[in-house]
């Protein structure tokens, strides 16, 4: 067994590059080891914003031996009447490097073939490694490229690749980098280079002559800890902020906190300017007291062991001052503006050309905030109305044209300020919301559906416009706008048909050109819902055939849809899950058979008068006194008693198919049984779409 280092060593790669470089280039790897027969033990990558490195353990010397059997033409083409090879025979011999003595009989159940049997792997793993890391090499995706040469892009211009198999240089070239045993260090405290005589030397002499922390995790540990540190000796604590940590883990390669500090009359600012000025543009930590008040103190963290740590610190106080005394400028200004200035401002400012300005999206998302409020009953709907035409307006403050991350935010501090009810400033300031799958959705009623009411508003505006995602490019967020409005609903529990919102939110617009045909935009809307919806319970853990059932029978009110997800989940895990799916699916599939093949839909109503057979009679039995109280579960959404009544009735279902014909020769019988199976197959439809599960 060998160990293999490989290093990719670049210019600064932007951070957010980092996680998803590491993971694709352990997994393209491993996949390129596997397909070439080489086993190892383990594969471990490591990042910086430098390097890219693989560090491969237990790596097998040679390929593993295999005989493999290749099938050529049936014996019965490959060899003619006398039993001599046809030129079929012998071009297959050819193809395979072998003589046509060489080839075997190989008798299958479909029949006999003509076969060779080829030795194949045995090769040194050092001479295959080449192949392997141009391969890894080129595989990897960016988000932008930049292209070094006529065949060759990557995302930063790689400088160095150190390639070590043991003690011996794996020799391979991208681009024009030839790989060596040299690597680099840090750039000021080890920059190197230093020759790496072993594999196994690599990650010691990386750290201790280069300077450099391969893991990401144990950078991001170091800065937690030291950070927490430093806090404490101040009787302060850190805001918690791991995605930070994790940015600042992937600009550094030797991290080292450092405390800075401000004047306090800043601390008269809101405290969200105050974090995104130095979260957001300086990358540093705020900090509180015990009381969770901020404190005139700040952590950052440095790509260096300096002697002289107080100059740096003054770089970074001057830097965040600077910040801060246009905060407090644009704060103070936009103190005298009114509401009423700013929206006659907005009539200037456009929300999308075809689409009108900022202030007809304001007058919509009026609208729509109002009917949202007539359906939900959860808040005054003078309040959220109020709220919506005034949820834009700080765009065109002068704080959110320098701190663009604050839109709405600094909106709802205004509206605050302002006088505006809380109710009012906190919609505002919430309207946004979730911004992500790592934010929370509004927490107030108010927030909640001017949320819901501007993006629905932007979903049927790009829709109309068919300014849709195209792979991963999404750039006006509609992905996660469409998850933003599935949270919303589920956080809240709302009530609410996404078709008819969406159609009412497509009337709000007055005097739009669309470029597509408005229902068809609107059913283009509706399955890109559906799609986001299975991909979000999906990435809750629910299986994808549970998931495709409940949607196939309905998902327009997103909240009954989920309380169906959970009840079926529920009901999968019960032993006679599979048998009640067969038995029916076997119901839905006689009544949809009949309906295709007649042209004509079924009723659910039959005659109790026309059942004959005595399983036919107790089944219509069973039917009667099971689903007596239907109505009454289904408008309590208990869907699990609803789910429970399939293995009551499966029993009696089952019977009638083993000693009815159901297809018989006499028409009434045959209408009033197909009938009684639709009655059923039309109720238990609305809970799920059974012939989309695989059992």
């Amino acid at each position: 067994m060998s160990e293999f280092v490989l290093e990719l060593g670049f210019e600064e790669m932007p951070a957010r590059f980092l996680k998803t470089l590491s993971h694709d280039f352990q997994h393209v790897l491993a996949l390129n080891l596997d397909s070439h027969m080489i086993s190892f033990e383990l594969i471990r990558v490591y990042s910086t914003p430098r390097r890219l490195c693989a560090y491969i353990s237990g790596l097998a010397d040679s390929q593993e031996e295999r005989v493999e059997l290749i099938t050529g033409p049936p014996l019965s083409i490959g060899l003619d009447e006398n039993g001599k090879p046809t030129r079929a025979a012998q071009g297959f011999a050819s193809s395979h490097q072998v003589k046509v003595e060489g080839l075997i009989v190989h008798s299958t159940e479909k029949g006999s073939y003509l076969a060779v049997e080829k030795n194949t792997g045995g090769r040194k793993s050092i001479e295959i490694l080449p192949e392997i890391c141009v391969s890894a090499v080129n595989s990897l995706s960016f988000p932008k490229k930049m292209r070094l040469s006529d065949r060759f892009a990557f995302g930063r211009p790689i400088r160095w690749i150190l390639a070590v198999h043991d003690s011996q240089v794996v020799d391979f070239q991208v681009s024009d980098i030839r790989a060596s045993d040299f690597t680099f260090g840090h750039r000021v405290l080890g920059p190197g280079p230093f020759k790496v005589n072993k594999a196994s030397e690599f990650m010691m002499l990386i750290r201790e002559k280069g300077k450099v922390i391969l893991d990401p995790e144990e950078r991001s540990e170091i800065i937690r800890r030291e950070s927490e540190k430093m806090a404490r000796q101040i009787g302060g604590q850190v805001i918690a902020n791991d995605a930070l940590i994790q940015e600042n883990a992937n600009l550094v390669e030797f991290p080292r906190p450092i405390m800075g500090g401000f004047d306090s009359k800043y601390l008269e600012l809101p405290r969200e300017v105050l974090l995104t000025s130095m979260e957001t543009h300086q990358k540093s930590f705020g900090l509180t007291d015990t009381r969770g008040r901020l404190l005139p103190y700040f952590l950052a963290v440095i790509n260096n062991d300096p002697e002289n740590p107080e100059l740096i610190r003054k770089g970074w106080e001057r830097v965040l001052k600077a910040r801060l005394e246009d905060a407090v400028f644009f704060w103070e200004t936009d103190k005298y503006y009114s509401f009423d200035e700013w929206l006659e401002k907005m009539e200037k400012v456009v929300f999308l050309a075809p689409l009108g300005s900022m202030g007809d999206k304001s007058r919509r998302l009026e609208r729509i905030s109002g009917y949202l409020c007539d359906h939900l009953q959860i808040a005054d709907k003078k309040d959220v109305q109020k709220a919506a035409l005034i949820c834009k307006a700080d765009l065109v403050s002068e704080m959110v044209r320098e701190f663009a991350d604050l839109q709405g935010i600094m909106g709802g501090i205004y509206a605050s300020h302002a006088g505006f009810k809380d109710s009012i400033a906190r919609a505002v300031y919430e309207h946004y919301l979730p911004l992500g799958p790592e934010t929370d959705p509004p927490s107030s009623p108010e927030g909640a559906i001017v949320s819901l009411a501007d993006k629905a508003d932007n979903l049927v505006g790009c829709f109309g416009l068919e300014m849709l995602p195209t792979g991963a490019a999404d750039p006006y967020a509609l992905r996660r706008q469409t998850l933003g409005i599935i949270r919303i609903i589920l956080a809240h529990k709302l009530r609410l048909n996404l078709e008819k919102l969406l159609s009412f939110t497509a009337k709000t617009y007055v005097g739009v050109q669309w470029k597509q045909d408005p229902q068809q935009a609107l059913e283009k809307l509706l399955h890109f819902f559906a799609v986001r919806l299975k991909s979000y319970w999906q990435a809750r853990g629910f299986d994808n055939k549970l998931v495709e059932a409940v949607i196939q029978s309905g998902y327009l009110d997103v909240l009954s849809a989920e309380y169906r997800l959970s009840a079926i989940n529920e009901f999968s895990s019960g032993s006679e899950f599979e048998a009640a799916v067969l038995t029916y699916k076997r119901v839905d599939n006689i009544v949809r058979k009949h309906e295709e093949s007649s042209g004509l839909l079924l009723s659910q109503d039959y005659d109790p008068a026309l059942l004959q057979e005595r399983h036919e009679i107790e089944l219509h039995e069973a039917i009667t006194k099971t689903m007596s109280d239907w109505d009454t579960l289904w408008k309590k959404e208990d869907y699990r008693q609803l789910f429970a009544k399939l293995h009551t009735l499966r029993p009696y279902v089952d019977a009638f198919f083993d000693n009815v014909m159901v297809m018989c020769n006499e028409p009434l019988l045959r209408e009033n049984r197909l009938s009684m199976l639709n009655f059923l197959s039309q109720r238990f439809r609305k809970l799920a779409d059974f012939s989309a599960l695989q059992v």
